[in-house]
């Protein structure tokens, strides 16, 4: 009898251990965030809760996970990518065009990947050795690669893909969606590449002070390139299973998803002006914007306020950002 008292009190002592250990967490106050805001949404429209919906949300979800992912890399030297919407509907023509000519998928999955990391290292070059504002860079790349789209296409979706190909957007695996198996692959990936690498902690060193990392020695223009290159692959790895998803590569695809990455990425915790935040903090922040913009798409709440209340998320997420830097 007194060792299943003491058994008891043992467990007790974790489970209050690890409630501690999660409280401690920067991540506990968004994902508490994360869980009431799905209460509240399916206190009032309960849809929202099936498993069919929640299935479309969480597809979703890693759509914008990705992405965000790249950002947050970019982020965390202090600097800004504005063009990964554009960089996500150019790799997914590149690599609708390819299967259109007559390259099987796994080769067309590399010209996506290689036109994404290319315009990312484009934008890399420039911040890094030319000088040039991160803002305006990625700016003027958001307009040129979409442009080039247009230009590529005429205006005219690619729907010449190979049919085994349409697997990474619309298959399951073990009865999850293909799409959030890739996301949650390639989060781990970040996590112990940002985490264990040298790499990664040298990312943080710049954003935390760019000017002491390098003189310590650090090739900090260097590894800011590759910060936009990573960012430029991400959106790439997005637009291929967009174009798996929808069947076809889409003039229109990532178009302005730049908002919504950068605001997950802010939302979950990382600073805007660099040096901070983490994987999971990305992730539950693209679910509190996958959740919200469901949410409101089943309150029936109009398209303009929509787009309102998401703006008005992303200047609140900014603002407690600068407050929380003070």
């Amino acid at each position: 009898m007194a060792e299943t008292t003491k058994a008891r009190a043992n467990l007790q002592v974790k489970r209050d251990n690890l409630f501690m250990r999660f409280i401690r967490q920067k991540e506990s106050a968004i994902f508490l965030a994360l869980i009431g805001i799905m209460l509240v949404i399916t206190i009032i429209a309960p849809k929202f809760a099936t498993p069919g919906n929640l299935y479309r949300v969480a597809r979703q979800i890693s759509f914008v996970a990705i992405v965000a992912f790249g950002v947050f890399t970019v982020i965390l030297t202090g600097g800004i990518d504005l063009s990964v919407g554009s960089i996500i509907g150019i790799s997914g023509v590149t690599c609708g065009l390819a299967m259109a000519a007559g390259a099987g998928p796994f080769v067309a999955v590399i010209v996506g990947l290689v036109t994404g990391f290319g315009v990312g290292m484009i934008n890399g070059i420039l911040v890094s050795y030319v000088g040039i504002t991160p803002f305006i860079v990625t700016l003027g790349m958001l307009s040129m690669a979409r442009g080039a789209i247009w230009i590529i296409t005429k205006g005219w979706p690619v729907e010449e893909i190979h049919e085994k190909f349409l697997i990474i957007g619309q298959g399951k695996f073990l009865g999850i969606p293909v799409p959030v198996v890739i996301a949650i692959v390639v989060a781990v990936a970040m996590h112990l590449f940002l985490r264990y690498t040298i790499f990664g902690r040298r990312l943080y060193a710049i954003g935390g002070n760019e000017e002491a990392t390098r003189l310590s020695g650090i090739n900090v223009k260097q590894i800011k390139c590759l910060a936009y290159g990573i960012s430029g692959l991400m959106s790439a790895i997005t637009g291929i299973i967009l174009v798996a998803r929808f069947s076809s590569a889409q003039t229109n695809a990532g178009d302005g998803w730049e908002l919504d990455a950068i605001a997950a990425a802010v939302i979950g915790g990382t600073s805007l002006s660099g040096g901070s935040g983490s994987v999971l903090g990305v992730i539950i922040g693209a679910a509190i914007m996958g959740v919200i913009r469901n949410g409101l798409v089943l309150m029936k709440v109009s398209a303009y306020w929509q787009t309102a209340i998401m703006g008005f998320i992303i200047v609140l997420a900014a603002v407690i950002d600068r407050v929380k830097n003070r």
